[in-house]
């Protein structure tokens, strides 16, 4: 079956909550965080600009795929991670767990496809899924 290419994708994987401290999800989980920020912390924005915290936050990023790969991007992320699923799960448990996928699509007719290996990696850690979609102007 022929995968669907995407234009490009972004991934990331973290945990978010008002009480969290990301030294503790780091050392449990082995690898430092893209941001890991407490509370009313200086949090970088998109733009550049540094805003305190909304919420605690611990996450890792991909870098965007062009094409995108959102299955590779997810599964490079958790590779880079510890497999002690008592932890993720007890994480995902406390503060909000999830796997964001930003994708961006080239025209209005695309998709994307999860193997089944990837959705039980997600699911075995207890963590959402969201998924932000746009259109892409590619002519512009």
């Amino acid at each position: 079956m022929p995968m669907s290419i995407l234009f490009m994708s972004t991934v990331s994987i973290g945990f978010y909550g008002d009480d969290l401290e990301p030294e503790q999800i780091t050392i449990s989980l082995g690898d430092e965080p893209t941001v890991g920020v407490k509370k009313g912390e200086a949090c970088p924005s998109a733009t550049g600009a540094s805003n305190p915290a909304r919420t605690g936050s611990w996450r890792v990023s991909s870098e965007n795929c062009q094409p995108g790969d959102v299955d590779g991007q997810i599964n490079a992320l958790f590779d880079g991670l510890s497999n002690n699923l008592s932890a993720w799960k007890a994480f995902a448990q406390r503060y909000r767990g999830r796997v964001f996928c930003g994708i961006f699509l080239g025209s209005g007719n695309e998709g994307l496809t999860l193997r089944p290996e990837t959705l039980l990696r997600i699911g075995e850690r207890g963590l959402l899924v969201d998924l932000d979609i746009y259109e892409r102007d590619v002519t512009g």
